[in-house]
């Protein structure tokens, strides 16, 4: 099918249809055209990203701040069982619940009830009063000493505060071993009571700012953060598949996670088991689908509202995705723990920063977004970008570890490259 000089938001609604089509396996003439376009073209990229077992399985979707123009499922949920990877598959998005708590924050900096600069609440003496790790004395014992600055929430948004992730730090590593701190994935609050490894204010690293940036909006509202997310974010937009816990028929749709081995191939994860943590992480443990974080991630595009729902003031979106961290430099991670994750550099040579809970991309990037554009992901390789310049945002989901894995990477780069490819086709 052609069109004589189509408009943009022709060709998009035309994408649209074709990708529904096909995702429903409607065999049309429409969905039939579909590969002699670039739709088809970003279609077999994926298809076969999937084929080779660069990634079992995937779903990605993309939108303008006018319509969603892109949607595919391709490959399985579990090489194991060969179930098929469909739109509504749900899946452990880790990280990406950043966001969602960071919105959760700056609804209640809208409100008065939290200020940016204003130490944050003593609401845990980890917070009222940190240390600060400064090394290890002869006997292996952690050396610390009180920070020289409060940590305000602006620190806490923008992991500027001190906080770390031993995935990421050696230091913390090694303290956790001498102090039998807990890892996070257990969920108990011990896990997120550790020093800071530097001063507030001194230098970015990624950590466990987020989690007490939950347990602050618990303190303030008043409710579970679970709740707050039902009652201000997640319901109000119709996010109905996100939740920290899920349904047996949810269950059904779960993806599993799949390790990378030595040899390349992949090697399904059994399920988790459900438990009850001692506290919901803000920092991540959000489970969802690819359709319901675009919803996310379009109302932030188009400036906190979305379809007449309002969640954030323009003004705070704006604020949200302005460098928040001056000449400091963000979004560099050097793993200690090699399955779990790569050293993280997803620019290399280009200047990161970090907004209000998300990477801010300073320069162009290679696959297509604008200078300006903000973005982020969780462990298992879920990601998305919003770029404001180009009005388009997209997500795409995958369940690998470790964390930036160079075949997940490349696919995630190749998803990107098609989405601006559709852009330009419009």
């Amino acid at each position: 099918m052609t069109f004589e000089h189509p408009s943009r938001r022709e060709v998009l609604k035309t994408t649209a249809a074709l990708s529904t089509a096909a995702a429903l396996g409607v065999a049309t003439s429409r969905a039939q055209d579909r590969s002699a376009t670039p739709l088809g073209r970003l279609d077999a990229v994926l298809n076969a990203a999937t084929e080779s077992k660069d990634v079992p399985g995937l779903v990605a979707m993309a939108a303008t701040d006018k319509d969603i123009f892109y949607k595919g499922a391709f490959g399985t949920r579990d090489l194991a069982k060969g179930e098929a990877m469909t739109g509504d598959t749900v899946f452990r998005i880790a990280s990406m619940t950043k966001a969602v708590t960071s919105t959760a924050a700056m609804q209640l900096v809208e409100q008065g009830k939290l200020k940016l600069e204003d130490s944050v609440p003593n609401i845990d003496p980890v917070l009222g009063a940190p240390q600060v790790l400064e090394g290890f004395d002869v006997s292996g014992a952690p050396k610390l000493r009180p920070a020289k600055l409060p940590i305000t929430l602006r620190h806490l948004l923008t992991h500027t505060a001190g906080f770390c992730y031993p995935v990421w730090d050696a230091d913390m590593v090694r303290y956790a071993k001498a102090t039998d701190m807990p890892s996070v994935p257990t969920g108990k609050l011990a896990s997120i009571r550790m020093p800071l490894v530097f001063d507030p204010g001194e230098r970015w690293e990624y950590g466990v700012n987020t989690d007490w940036v939950g347990r602050i909006v618990e303190s303030v509202s008043g409710k579970p953060l679970d709740a707050y997310f039902r009652d201000n974010i997640f319901g109000p937009l119709g996010m109905k598949d996100t939740d920290y816990v899920f349904s047996e028929q949810q269950r059904s749709r779960l993806v599993s996670v799949h390790q990378r081995k030595p040899d390349g191939s992949l090697e399904p994860q059994p399920l988790e088991i459900p438990f009850t943590p001692e506290f919901r992480s803000g920092g991540g443990g959000l489970y969802s689908t690819a359709s319901d974080y675009l919803t996310f991630t379009r109302m932030l595009l188009q400036g906190g509202s979305l379809d007449g729902t309002r969640i954030l003031k323009p003004e705070t979106v704006a604020l949200m995705n302005r460098n928040q961290i001056g000449d400091v430099e963000a979004g560099r991670l050097k793993t200690t723990t090699p399955a779990r994750s790569t050293d993280v550099d997803f620019f290399p040579g280009q200047s990161l920063k970090w907004g209000l809970g998300y990477m801010i991309n300073v320069q162009r990037g290679p696959n297509g977004r604008s200078a300006g554009t903000v973005t982020w992901a969780g462990i298992f390789n879920t990601h998305y970008w919003i770029d404001p310049a180009r009005r388009v945002t997209g997500v795409i989901m995958m369940q690998v570890l470790p964390f930036g894995d160079p075949r997940a990477m490349k696919v995630y780069g190749q998803f990107e490259r098609g989405v601006y490819d559709l852009l330009k086709a419009a």
